[in-house]
């Protein structure tokens, strides 16, 4: 490439002498400074530099790529298109790149999500992380140790320990919901709370033995985990106190229990279900929905005494059942009497009576005799009505 002289009536460097092996001054010398400096040499000048790449367009690329952010990076691939037709910039084959990348990357998240691909997956990465002792891994009576030493929050690392030691929680239930798009959290939680409480019974069915300290906990599935087929609750029982410990398993179920403590507390639990049942409003206040409740709990007493009477005892709880049912005949006598009548006064009368034999003397005698536990639950203060019936499980807790 040849460098054009200055503008001027004169040449920078005087008459041109025939050139030598190395030029036209011989080699090491240098030509004489004319009255004009020579421009300096640029491989561009001012306006031929190139026009700078997009970043937008670079970022687009990235993502679609990579897959990741799929949406964004079509975003990103769209807005960096309108700034090089804006600006001049270069880059645009890469913004069109990372475009379609990107849509391809969005149409292969919604046909795995549409699909079974994605629960196949969690399944198959639920599956791994059941083997390294996760949340995931959880079964029913399992007891385990979260790494914090406390249930609140996310929990996915826990350690399984023997449940005849201290140990964190005991999962007593595992529930899986249905599929379909995720419910929401306040959804999730109250289906939750309404299973677990109710499954508790199943696992723990004698609430006599149930620690004042334990309470129910759930490990739930998030909007994340749901994407990729996680749809189990696991319900499991927990110190009241959130960094405290439970020692022993709660579980006496079928697979604990004999044929004769099982017949018995299905008798006292179907009871006690009824008197939880009683109205919210007092008898002065709506004393026909008192004396309905009132008719139910001697139907169901009624129903009861006749499942006890025809269960075969063991000969060292013949005599203290039979003591038990002769209250609970008592009582039934009272709360049919209760139901009928039309005084609040008489009605407090024989509700008073109905309630005489529960967690009684004879209770505790029959408890005794077939091995179950026999310290009486406390309660929440003294019963005032409604639902803090002074009859139910409803433990301190």
């Amino acid at each position: 490439m040849s460098i054009p002289p200055p503008h001027g009536p004169h040449q920078p460097y005087g008459p041109q002498e025939p050139p030598g092996p190395y030029g036209p001054y011989p080699q090491g010398q240098f030509p004489p400074q004319g009255p004009y400096a020579p421009y300096p040499y640029h491989p561009y000048g001012p306006y031929g530099r190139p026009a700078p790449v997009n970043g937008v367009a670079i970022a687009a690329l990235v993502l679609g790529i990579l897959c990741f952010l799929p949406a964004v990076g079509l975003v990103l691939g769209l807005v960096a298109l309108a700034q090089i037709k804006k600006k001049g910039e270069r880059g645009r084959g890469m913004a069109i790149a990372g475009s379609v990348l990107s849509c391809v990357g969005l149409v292969l998240w919604t046909v795995t999500l549409t699909t079974g691909i994605a629960s196949d997956t969690w399944d198959t990465l639920k599956d791994a992380a059941g083997q390294d002792g996760t949340a995931y891994s959880l079964a029913k009576g399992d007891c385990f140790d979260s790494p914090t030493g406390s249930l609140e929050g996310a929990t996915y690392d826990v350690e399984e320990v023997p449940c005849a030691g201290r140990h964190d929680g005991e999962v007593f239930a595992v529930i899986t919901l249905p599929g379909g798009r995720f419910p929401g959290d306040d959804s999730v939680t109250a289906t939750a709370e309404d299973k677990c409480y109710t499954l508790q019974a199943e696992y723990a069915m004698d609430p006599w033995a149930v620690p004042e300290d334990a309470t129910v906990y759930y490990l739930v599935p998030s909007s994340q985990s749901w994407r990729f087929g996680d749809r189990e609750i696991t319900c499991l029982f927990g110190n009241t106190d959130e960094n405290g410990t439970l020692t022993g398993s709660l579980r006496n179920d079928e697979t604990t229990l004999d044929a004769d403590q099982i017949a018995f507390l299905k008798a006292m639990n179907t009871v006690d279900d009824v008197l939880f049942e009683e109205p919210e409003d007092f008898p002065e206040d709506d004393l026909p929905a008192n004396r309905a409740w009132a008719k139910d709990v001697e139907g169901v007493l009624g129903e009861q005494i006749e499942a006890l009477e025809g269960h075969g005892w063991k000969s060292a709880a013949e005599d203290p059942v039979a003591d038990l049912l002769a209250d609970m005949k008592d009582a039934r006598t009272a709360w049919a009497k209760a139901a009928g009548t039309d005084d609040v006064d008489t009605f407090y009368e024989h509700y008073d009576t109905g309630y005489e034999y529960v967690d009684g003397p004879t209770t505790v005698t029959a408890r005794e005799a077939l091995g179950l536990a026999t310290t009486v639950p406390s309660y929440d203060g003294e019963y005032e009505g409604g639902d803090e019936s002074p009859g139910g499980d409803e433990l301190d807790v």
